[in-house]
């Protein structure tokens, strides 16, 4: 029902506005119990097989919601109701941002891909944690944070930091975003001088809260395997909790849409299918490199059950979707669910 009708209805309006749509309509009819009731029974899954305990966090089970879905933490509520094991929202910044000029969202339908170059559009962290305060305490939330885009880069562990203190009491894991493709110079902090600055001073809020908040790298898949082997020494050196593999790529290999398509579409971060093979690629060298040590949770290009599945023999403990979520239909969550268990 959602490939035939829900989703070609919904790919008839700019995929920004839709998205947000969707998402307040959600919210308007979740609120009635019985039928937030009725969605959870659909497409939940309670088996106890799919509990998975992973930096000292139980997960209901490993199916996760990816960042940038929802950016600000309004919709959690709602989107836990399809049955995410967990849900990480951001990339969240000190400062509320209004991200890059629209249009910044495309779907390439026969690629069943989406770019993006929103340019971590977000309300900051401080409304951020008044709409964490009220969510409930039994879903896993990860918090994925970065900088403002007016902060100088030489002064971003200031924004990381801030970021970090603030949601510490709110959210159950941390990713720190330094490989998002959509922002002017982010990348240049995708290095080491940065993290050997930044992580001695998140390890040490830890260790003065009395409360350790795990702490993952979100990766880029454009990385080839001398940086790949650097990652995994970054991570170990730094004590690093895991990783997240992938980001989008800016990569355009091997796309069904024309080259004046995407040249009408412009520069941004692409997701979906196209992304599946690299960045199952990255979590099979990092896992087999690292002789299993480092846990990933594995995003990028999973539109099946099946995909999920590839991910996991690849070595991620975790899995996240998105544009899968998109394409694919909430039933996606539940389908994956049910293979792990087979």
């Amino acid at each position: 029902m959602y490939k035939l009708i829900v989703r070609p209805l919904l790919f008839c309006f700019d995929a920004e506005k839709i998205h947000y749509f969707s998402l307040n309509f959600l919210k308007l009819i979740l609120i009635i119990y019985p039928i937030r009731k009725i969605v959870h029974k659909i497409y939940s899954s309670d088996d106890k097989k799919l509990e998975r305990e992973l930096f000292g966090i139980r997960f209901p089970n490993p199916v996760g919601l990816a960042a940038g879905f929802d950016k600000n933490g309004k919709y959690i509520k709602e989107l836990s109701s399809f049955g995410f094991g967990f849900i990480e929202i951001g990339t969240i910044t000190p400062k509320s941002q209004p991200g890059n000029p629209k249009k910044r969202l495309f779907r390439l339908i026969e690629d069943q891909a989406i770019i993006n170059r929103m340019g971590i559009n977000n309300d900051g962290n401080q409304l951020c944690i008044e709409r964490l305060k009220k969510v409930n305490k039994n879903i896993v939330i990860g918090g994925n944070i970065g900088k403002n885009t007016t902060t100088k880069n030489e002064d971003s562990v200031k924004d990381f930091l801030d970021n970090f203190k603030v949601l510490h009491d709110y959210v159950d894991y941390f990713v720190i975003n330094v490989s998002c493709p959509n922002v002017n110079h982010f990348k240049e902090l995708q290095d080491r001088a940065f993290l050997e600055e930044l992580l001695p001073l998140l390890h040490q809020f830890n260790e003065d809260k009395g409360v350790k908040k795990p702490i993952l790298l979100k990766i880029a898949p454009d990385l080839n395997k001398s940086q790949l082997d650097e990652t995994i020494e970054i991570v170990n050196a730094l004590k690093i909790d895991g990783l997240v593999a992938t980001n989008t790529t800016t990569k355009r290999d091997n796309l069904k849409v024309s080259t004046k398509g995407l040249e009408a579409i412009g520069n941004g971060g692409l997701s979906g299918l196209p992304l599946k093979d690299k960045s199952t690629m990255v979590i099979k060298y990092i896992s087999e490199k690292s002789n299993k040590s480092i846990p990933i949770i594995g995003v990028g290009g999973i539109m099946t059950a099946e995909d999920a599945i590839e991910k996991i023999n690849a070595g991620a403990s975790l899995v996240q979707i998105y544009t899968g979520f998109i394409y694919s239909g909430p039933s996606l969550i539940k389908e994956i669910n049910r293979l792990i268990v087979q």
